[in-house]
């Protein structure tokens, strides 16, 4: 017999089921998992990112990695770029 593992919903708390049944796992609904999503969209989450210069690395990519910039959505106009 399988044992369903039960988890917390890392939005709300909610404990849910992690299975096949679930199709938002780990979240408890599509929901919960919407909303996280627009979070990471908004940049409210970023996953750190080490500076070209703490890597020591002089490669050619380089020079692109630094004079990049990432166009962000206004938080109030979400059509407009700033």
């Amino acid at each position: 017999m399988m044992r369903i593992m039960k988890v917390l919903c890392p939005r709300c708390k909610r404990e849910t089921e992690y299975s096949r049944g679930n199709p938002s796992r780990p979240f408890c609904s599509e929901r919960c998992n919407l909303i996280d999503l627009g979070q990471w969209v908004d940049g409210a989450y970023a996953i750190p990112v080490a500076d070209a210069s703490e890597l020591g690395s002089s490669g050619p990519d380089d020079e692109r990695i630094e004079s990049a910039e990432t166009p962000r959505l206004s938080p109030t106009d979400p059509g407009k770029l700033h």
